[in-house]
């Protein structure tokens, strides 16, 4: 209960004084109440504050430039948290997030990924709160990474690839494969791409990436022919590259193209046909390649080039043709 004290005096003068007199308060409170015994309740610091740190929070990511897609994500994950540990923010201790952590992967039957994802937007979220003197230290410090297994991420065959073209009985399906093939852009991009953002005679077009982030993708000739013919072949009026194939053909949405390629997959025996495999694969052959991998990063969209890097663990049969090139 001293120690709650202590803390709740710290909490309440951070705004008014700088490290070292905060560090000199502190050695004065712990003198002053050693040996003393706290025998009256202390009244439990009100929540209500919660909510305005959560949206302070959100604001500050949302000024960085984050995406609304991902500030709900943070929102969400945050929210989930305080309303399971039944605390104000301020009082959130260490344990209370480890307790946390190991309850809602046992609930949930969650992989170790997502409770590093979890663990990580809480990191943030209190370092940020650290940062602008909300609190004297992150609860989140003494948590570390949760350490993940790598997995081999599978990718189409060329043969794969071919075999979906060849099955394709609509030219906007065979457009969008070509498009995911050729450009590596993501799905979410792509559903968002008018006929007017396309530059047919570069081969390329601008897309928005994660945190509208602004992009040049590129296609080559045969993605340029199906594309043309594609649009050639339409008689609806809607802006947007993909339409649905009915009318009032409407632009397509990802859980369309989704769907689809799913479909596909089952009809062809190709295992796991699904958007962002397209990427995946393309990322693969350019290392193959000997593409660079920070022209693969711009190329990619990726902010961070260990994101990249994950491509370059593909395949274990590049490892072995560098062995047997350079050594054996």
């Amino acid at each position: 209960m001293k120690q709650q004290i202590i803390s709740e005096v710290i909490q309440q003068m951070l705004p008014h004084l700088d490290n070292a007199q905060i560090h000199q308060l502190q050695k004065v409170l712990e003198n002053a109440l050693f040996g003393c015994e706290i025998t009256t309740q202390t009244v439990k610091k009100d929540a209500d504050d919660n909510p305005k740190l959560i949206d302070a929070f959100v604001s500050a990511k949302r000024v960085e430039g984050c995406s609304e897609k991902t500030l709900k994500y943070y929102r969400t994950t945050i929210e989930t948290m305080v309303d399971s540990i039944g605390k104000g923010i301020r009082h959130i201790q260490t344990e209370d997030l480890r307790s946390y952590l190991t309850d809602y992967q046992s609930r949930k039957h969650s992989s170790r990924v997502t409770i590093d994802n979890i663990r990580r937007i809480l990191s943030s979220f209190f370092s940020w709160l650290e940062d602008e003197d909300y609190i004297l230290k992150s609860p989140v410090r003494r948590i570390h990474k949760v350490k993940t297994a790598t997995n081999i991420k599978e990718t189409y065959t060329d043969e794969d690839l071919e075999k979906m073209r060849d099955n394709c009985t609509e030219l906007r399906d065979l457009a969008v494969i070509d498009m995911l093939a050729s450009t590596g852009m993501r799905i979410g991009e792509m559903v968002l791409l008018n006929k007017a953002d396309i530059n047919f005679n570069e081969r390329e077009c601008v897309v928005f990436g994660k945190g509208d982030k602004e992009r040049i993708v590129y296609f080559d000739a045969r993605t340029k022919i199906h594309l043309q013919n594609y649009i050639d072949s339409r008689n609806d009026n809607n802006p947007a590259l993909f339409v649905t194939l009915r009318a009032p053909h409407e632009r397509i949405k990802i859980g369309g193209i989704e769907s689809r390629l799913r479909e596909m997959g089952k009809q062809l025996d190709i295992a796991k046909v699904h958007p962002h495999k397209f990427r995946r694969t393309l990322a693969t052959m350019a290392i193959d390649k000997g593409m660079p991998i920070e022209q693969l990063q711009q190329l990619l969209g990726h902010k961070r080039i260990d994101t990249t890097l994950q491509y370059a663990m593909v395949k274990q049969s590049n490892v072995k043709l560098a062995h047997k090139k350079y050594i054996g």
